[in-house]
């Protein structure tokens, strides 16, 4: 009989080579989940990237190819092949196979990396069912094979080639990811952040699969013939932009309002882009601020270099009321902000103080806040270090202490410059910020009157909140409900312990269009805020959360998909780590009810509903589609939606910040232009269309 009590040198097990990685992949990708499999594509274009910024790379491209593997080329130098003295291996090898190694702890090879630890391609490789390298120098055109990180074939010369660069295909491991089905509009919407942020760069990006019930069919490694004929791609500058026989088009037209156009071209047809922007991050702006009023019509940008540390900036004001400033450290989206971050604020709010006392255009003197000046800004900071330090949960937090007073320093000399050249500029930035202090003032105000009430007041709220009895937060669920009618069959179904209900009369206020001192004038929101009890913007505490679920349950018609849009765009205006904090649901009410006999079925799209009469016959079967969540009864209503046995819920999530400020900006905002074009572009993809 074994002994579990003991342990000894026995216990202790080595792993060899990746062995690590297949046995805790999260440790290296963050999470083995759609964002930890899509991480695995931007560790390999990362290494493109490197290249481009050590001035050897022009064109990358990414293929989701038919099969479900990703492929991506590059024109660098290619990975040297090589004999590596210490492991006996050829260098391709190494790099494929063994962590931290790699060309970028030599400041010589690469002086800026956006890898940090040198285990990108390598962990690739280990959570791949096959991985091929193709790499092209010296003349020849080399190939090594590998599944699941173990070689199976040694470097061979396979041809010729009169060009340099890297082809890396790889199949992610079904067994290790909960999905292999890579989102091209993910990898997309990054690769079009590295094109922005590397200005010259050109990037082709194509998703050739066909039909999404595909995905899943995986095909075994490709034959070398197969390899060859999608793999040829020498950069020759033969193919120009939206060059694809008619088929491409500019996926924005210019804006009246920005006058902001897009650098890239698309095919409808093979989901092909072309990203390619000489501006770089001065049409980075233009491109997050298309469909929105702008108060000057070209963004501010310097860049400047202080002590081996690149600092770019570029930011233009909008009419909008939020601001949305994007740090970038080598290229690493710096979703916490950092040093650079608090940098560049300081500087901002110091030269507009200076600026505005010196020209006298505040009476009181009393100066701005940082969050006066930034109204309406949208920024994009990239910094690019020598050896960057990240800290915080996600390792998204730029730490280099040093680069705080680099960036003030950088950020002062070039406002006050940009600043005094620029004066009618300067002044409506100024005269908007001004305006945004006395809106904060009025909203302080009526926050302080909100924190008064100890309790809710009818005559606040658009009908009565029906509280629950549990005192525990975490335990407490808070159901936001469409008019008076679904509201009182919610209350009747609920369970009074854990659940309450918030009806809300017509649709709350469209924040989007209005600053935050006339929505707290609307007793929607005022009640909501009260309700939830956790405050708003930046003095939001959790803490004080009275519900760790919030939830959102309106009709499945256009009304309701109106005021959920108009309560999502609230929470990630002026709430946003509620959503963040991952608080926020979306109910999942049943769209019909069918009866057969004494049987009755619920079903939530028109795909179930038409499955289920074919299991049960279509003779003598009644569908009744519910146009609202008043039609069910307080026991329909608990069965399918609120009973946490049997209910769906989807939580809502931010998996791209610049992505979402986008959608609210085109979906809420004033122009009309984008909006069309995006209910054009995106009308294929609606499940349920109310007519």
């Amino acid at each position: 009989m074994t002994d579990k009590t003991k342990y000894d040198a026995s216990n202790i097990q080595v792993l060899e080579g990746l062995e690590a990685v297949r046995k805790r992949p999260s440790m290296y990708i963050g999470s083995t989940d759609s964002r930890g499999l899509h991480h695995l594509v931007y560790e390999v274009v990362d290494n493109s990237i490197d290249e481009a910024l050590a001035g050897y790379c022009q064109n990358i491209q990414m293929t989701i190819n038919e099969d479900g593997s990703v492929t991506v080329v590059d024109d660098g130098r290619g990975i040297p092949v090589d004999i590596q003295p210490k492991y006996n291996k050829s260098a391709l090898e190494v790099v494929l196979t063994i962590l931290h190694a790699g060309g970028k702890f030599d400041k010589d090879t690469y002086k800026v990396s956006g890898g940090l630890h040198g285990v990108g391609v390598s962990v690739v490789n280990a959570l791949s069912e096959w991985l091929i390298a193709e790499v092209r120098r010296d003349g020849k055109l080399y190939r090594q094979t590998f599944a699941y990180g173990i070689p199976t074939s040694g470097v061979e010369t396979v041809g010729e080639s009169s060009h340099t660069g890297t082809t890396i295909q790889f199949m992610p491991d079904k067994t290790i990811f909960e999905t292999v089905d890579f989102r091209y509009e993910i990898l997309l919407n990054r690769l079009r952040e590295l094109a922005f942020l590397n200005k010259g760069i050109r990037i082709e990006t194509e998703d050739k699969r066909t039909k999404s019930e595909d995905f899943e069919e995986l095909s075994p490694m490709p034959e070398e013939s197969e390899l060859d004929a999608d793999l040829d791609l020498p950069f020759d500058g033969s193919e120009d932009e939206g060059d694809d026989d008619g088929e491409s088009e500019k996926v924005s037209k210019k804006s009246k309002k920005s006058g902001t156009h897009s650098s890239h071209s698309y095919s409808l047809k093979e989901r092909k882009h072309i990203l390619h922007y000489e501006g770089g991050i001065i049409e980075f702006v233009k491109y997050l601020n298309a469909g929105k009023g702008i108060l000057h019509d070209n963004p501010i940008y310097f860049e400047k270099q202080k002590d081996g540390t690149d600092v770019e900036i570029s930011m233009q004001y909008t009419e909008n009321f939020n601001a949305n400033v994007y740090s970038f450290a080598n290229n690493i989206n710096t979703t916490e902000g950092g040093t650079h971050m608090v940098g560049f604020k300081s500087a901002l709010t110091r030269v507009a103080n200076d600026y505005i006392k010196k020209n006298g255009l505040e009476k009181d003197g009393s100066g701005l806040s940082g969050e006066d000046i930034r109204e309406g800004l949208t920024a994009i900071i990239s910094v690019k270090l020598l050896e960057p330090q990240f800290e915080g949960q996600t390792k998204t937090k730029l730490g280099n202490s040093e680069v705080k007073g680099i960036v003030d320093s950088l950020v002062s000399d070039g406002l006050s410059e940009y600043f005094e050249e620029n004066p009618k500029v300067a002044v409506a930035i100024f005269e908007k910020a001004l305006l945004a202090k006395k809106a904060r003032e009025a909203a302080k105000k009526a926050r302080e009157l909100t924190r008064r009430k100890n309790a809710l007041e009818v005559s606040t709220l658009p009908g009565k909140l029906a509280d629950c009895s549990e005192k525990d937060s975490r335990l407490c669920e808070l159901y936001l409900v469409e008019g008076d009618s679904a509201g009182g069959s919610a209350k009747q179904g609920r369970n009074r312990a854990f659940q309450a209900i918030l009806p809300f009369r017509g649709k709350i206020l469209n924040v989007e269009k209005t600053r935050m001192d006339k929505a707290l004038k609307n007793n929607e929101i005022i009640s909501l805020i009260t309700a939830l009890g956790a405050g708003l913007g930046d003095e939001m505490d959790l803490e004080k959360l009275r519900y760790h679920k919030v939830i959102i349950m309106t009709d499945a018609d256009v009304d309701g998909a109106h005021i959920r849009t108009l309560i999502l765009t609230f929470f990630f205006r002026y709430m946003t780590d509620l959503v963040t904090a991952g608080h926020v649901y979306i109910a999942q009410p049943p769209l019909y009810k069918l009866k057969k006999g004494k049987a009755e079925y619920y079903a939530y799209s028109d795909k179930q509903m038409k499955n289920k009469i074919e299991e049960i016959g279509e003779k003598g079967v009644t569908v009744q589609r519910y146009k609202g969540l008043g039609e069910m009864n307080p026991e329909q209503l608990w069965s399918t939606t609120m009973n946490p046995e049997t209910r769906t819920l989807l939580q809502v999530t931010i998996e791209d910040a610049i992505v979402a400020d986008q959608i609210f900006s085109i979906l809420m905002g004033d122009d009309v232009f984008p909006r069309k074009q995006f209910i054009q572009e995106h009308a294929k993809e609606v499940v349920n269309l109310d007519i």
